[in-house]
């Protein structure tokens, strides 16, 4: 019988244990002793669906193997809360993280799994100058902190992939291959990925692609016209379109686009509704239609109208017979003209049109750098996506509770196009955008992430203004966004690679024992316990007084307790105390517990309420092992999982 509670997991989500445990689960005759996989044992039991050859059909690049590596590495990293940079951190459900994507996509892991309905992306394109993720993407964490100077240690840098690298397109294939593969986690399984790329990359993406997501799920490749005039070029070829690249998760279907119902009349009154005129032909020969070539007659006027013997009518006499008799038949009065069928709106099987894989009614280059200078008020050169498109592809893939993701999120077009569509179609449709704070040397917009967030807050003041009065329809849209910013964890880890002396011990067991970094808040951790459990970031959050059972929210605004957004940047940072304060999640499914000095009157009141897991710091027990040993058995007897960090 154990006395200790089981340790709280600070990595995020662990994507090889889950691949092994299914196989497991599926082929439970391959587990080893130890409960590996014999990788022998697997071959056997596939048997000839095993290619075991040595020259396989495939994509390789330099570095590919260790995109394995970093797709297999967890994430020691949180996402510290920005309250004061949101706009209704309490309530809404939006979220905009600064920081490197890649970590960011392994951090959204567990709350976020298999719930993302749309990803859009607009990666670098690999011209030669664009701006890129770095080459030892292994240490994608420590690179962004030394980056946005959040250590002082010397560290690789971010860059840019010039052309004469000798791993020119390597490089790129690393930077995008961890993070598409991450993403293909995150979609649900009627989800799509839409990619805009150029011909630069536009081929090794589609390879790359197959490889994640598998070649038989590409959905299209949509092109579209980026600028309304031809340039000057090489060979006098002007490259006017770039293209969007779609790949499903494993169901997909568009919803198409609707049809228009303009032309639909009913001037003869006919009961079945409005119709339009439609070919009563078909295009083949008679001699590969014999039956359906012959002269057909109009029964009231006696009107003969001959075949086209290279486009003959679409049924056979007898049928033909039928539609006339039914007034399925339009005979002209000048007959010289054709007859037409009466084609119903009321029996149309659909009332949208597929998708085309032509953007031809989207905006181009020029209006999205038009769009954010409006907003913005100054040009800044960073040439984002027109929302038109954008909005496009979300009116086509997504429905209105839907979850959108943009993880090169640039100057938040994809933000403002979910909250344009949903004020569109009345609908609440949510975004994830993450963007890394690249450096623009402009004073009021520092860097890209500072556009992306600037920009979303003046598209919902400028909403919102604009319905001024309208409380009914603004009270039921989410316009609003939580910032959250990518830092080390709360937590410093035992650090196993350290060197053995003394010395280095002795620290080691120094950070141990004050484990929690300094300057970190109850917001802080709270946050990244939530999502460490596999929590989204929204979750609801209740604050409760155990000691007076009195329950205040956060997300509710109810007046007991100031929210952390009205609180402001410098109050909402709450050190950590002693008390009775207790936070419930999500109902109080799970409780989290921050205080330095739990007692056993606190451990009971939360056992008592019978929440699934409770969470408690383990400097909470301040040395106290008798009340270690009482929570874990007092929990135990109530069922509940009790974990501390």
């Amino acid at each position: 019988m154990t006395d200790q509670p089981e340790p709280f997991d600070l990595t995020s989500h662990n994507l090889p244990a889950d691949n092994a445990a299914e196989l497991l689960r599926l082929f439970p005759e391959i587990r080893t002793e130890g409960g590996a996989i014999d990788f022998d044992k697997l071959k056997l039991v596939l048997g000839e669906t095993v290619d075991v050859g040595r020259e396989r059909y495939g994509m390789n690049w330099p570095g590919k193997a260790e995109c394995f590596k970093t797709i297999q590495t967890p994430s020691m990293g949180t996402l510290l809360p920005a309250p004061a940079e949101s706009v209704d951190f309490d309530t809404t459900e939006n979220l905009i993280i600064e920081g490197d994507n890649l970590e960011a996509l392994k951090l959204l892991q567990k709350a976020y799994l298999g719930k993302v309905k749309m990803i859009y992306i607009d990666p670098p394109y690999n011209t030669g100058n664009d701006f890129i993720y770095p080459d030892n993407y292994t240490e994608s964490l420590q690179t962004y902190l030394q980056y946005t100077k959040q250590v002082d240690e010397e560290g690789r840098k971010f860059g840019t992939n010039s052309d004469t690298d000798g791993r020119f397109h390597s490089r790129w294939l690393n930077m995008m291959y961890p993070r598409l593969y991450m993403a293909r986690n995150l979609l649900k399984d009627d989800g799509v990925i839409f990619i805009s790329i150029d011909d630069n990359e536009l081929a090794n993406l589609k390879k790359l692609c197959d490889d994640i997501f598998g070649e038989e799920n590409l959905v299209g490749t949509f092109v579209w016209r980026r600028r309304a005039s031809s340039a000057l070029a090489d060979k006098l070829v002007s490259t006017d379109h770039e293209y969007v690249v779609a790949y499903q998760k494993q169901d997909y279907t568009s919803l198409g686009l609707p049809k228009e119902f303009s032309s639909y009349s009913n001037p003869d009154n006919d009961p079945r509704g409005e119709w339009v005129p439609g070919d009563l032909t078909v295009g083949m020969t008679k001699d590969q239609r014999p039956n359906q070539y012959y002269e057909l007659v109009n029964p009231k006027t006696g009107e003969k109208y001959q075949a086209n013997p290279n486009r003959v009518w679409a049924y056979i006499r007898e049928s033909m017979s039928v539609l006339i008799e039914e007034n399925r038949v339009l005979f002209p009065e000048d007959n010289s003209r054709r007859p037409m069928s009466k084609r119903f709106r009321s029996e149309l099987k659909s009332d949208v049109n597929p998708a085309s894989t032509w953007l031809d009614e989207v905006g181009l280059n020029s209006e999205g750098t038009r769009e954010l200078q409006q907003i913005l008020g100054e040009n800044i050169a960073i040439y984002p996506k027109p929302t038109s498109l954008i909005k496009a592809l979300i009116k086509t893939s997504t429905n209105k509770d839907d979850l959108v993701l943009d993880f090169f999120a640039g100057s938040g077009t994809t933000g403002q196009a979910v909250l344009e569509t949903n004020k569109d179609d009345n609908a609440s449709r949510k975004f994830i955008l993450v963007q890394l704070p690249e450096p623009t040397d402009r004073k009021e917009f520092p860097t890209i992430a500072e556009i992306t967030k600037e920009r979303v807050r003046r598209v919902i003041r400028k909403m919102n203004d604009e319905e001024a009065g309208q409380l009914a329809l603004n009270e039921k849209q989410d316009r609003g966004f939580r910032v959250f910013k990518l830092a080390e964890s709360n937590f410093k880890a035992w650090d196993a690679s350290a060197p053995k002396d003394g010395k280095s011990l002795a620290k080691q067991l120094e950070l141990h024992v004050e484990h929690i970094r300094e300057g970190r808040t109850s917001e802080d951790i709270l946050y990244e316990i939530l999502f460490k459990s596999g929590f989204a970031l929204t979750t609801k959050i209740e604050t409760l007084n155990l000691e007076t059972l009195k329950v205040s929210s956060a997300n509710q605004g109810d007046g007991k307790q100031e929210s952390l957004a009205k609180q402001g940047a410098s109050q909402s940072r709450k050190p950590l105390g002693s008390g009775t304060r207790v936070y419930s999640v999500a109902g109080g499914s799970m409780l989290i517990c921050l205080e330095k000095g739990l007692t056993l009157k606190l451990i009971r009141a939360m056992a008592e309420m019978k929440p699934q897991r409770v969470v408690c710091l383990d400097l909470g027990f301040a040395g106290n092992d008798q009340l270690k040993t009482n929570a874990v058995q007092i929990f135990k007897n109530k069922e509940i999982v009790f974990k501390t960090v």
